[in-house]
């Protein structure tokens, strides 16, 4: 796939990775960036329910979140810019990541807008908005994942994944926004089951035919 047919996509990873680069040597910069519900709450912080999508906690971090984008972000501009159109796919996109973000950001703020001592950071929850939108898009594909020397179907990753996150959420304990990737996730799916419905009833039949 041409790079120049997924600007967007190449856009967003250029500005997290500068951003998040800054933020590895400029503690206030992070602090001030990062999601952090209690202070959403109470002092109207609005601007880290996005803010914190372009930082990360690490280079690890960053590479695995920017990594999995540039795989699966550039597939989904694709495919939206073939099917509405070049401007109206574009803003598609940029709707699917950042809402995917905010949505993400929901359960998250809700469990912990009493808790000063909760902060998250990352790309995570957006990310995976346009993982599970390529998902139920494209049920037939097929992701790879590190030290698993055969390819998954995506839609078992799906089922899989969805499963594993939502129990972790509920477990706690780890360290990792599990509900926010679940969150992500969810948004994915519905944002393309409100664009494209159809896709929905292709998707179970795909996997029970």
């Amino acid at each position: 796939m041409n790079l120049l047919n997924s600007p967007v996509t190449l856009i967003i990873i250029v500005a997290t990775v500068l951003w998040s680069l800054r933020a590895f040597k400029d503690a206030e910069l992070k602090y001030k960036w990062i999601f952090y519900p209690y202070k959403v709450k109470r002092e109207k912080e609005y601007s880290r329910i996005i803010s914190h999508v372009f930082i990360h906690g690490d280079t690890m971090h960053l590479i695995f979140n920017m990594f999995v984008l540039f795989s699966f972000g550039r597939i989904m501009e694709y495919i939206f810019v073939d099917y509405f159109g070049q401007g109206l796919g574009s803003l598609h996109f940029l709707l699917l990541y950042f809402l995917g973000g905010l949505a993400a950001s929901v359960w998250p703020y809700l469990r912990n807008q009493d808790n000063p001592n909760y902060l998250s950071l990352g790309a995570s929850g957006a990310v995976s908005a346009v993982l599970f939108a390529s998902i139920l898009w494209m049920p037939e594909g097929g992701i790879y994942l590190m030290f698993i020397p055969f390819e998954i179907p995506a839609w078992l990753f799906g089922i899989l994944y969805l499963g594993f996150e939502y129990y972790m959420s509920k477990k706690g304990g780890s360290g990792i926004a599990h509900d926010a990737h679940f969150g992500g996730a969810v948004f994915g799916i519905i944002y393309v089951l409100l664009i494209n419905f159809s896709k929905g009833p292709a998707f179970f039949e795909y996997i029970f035919s």
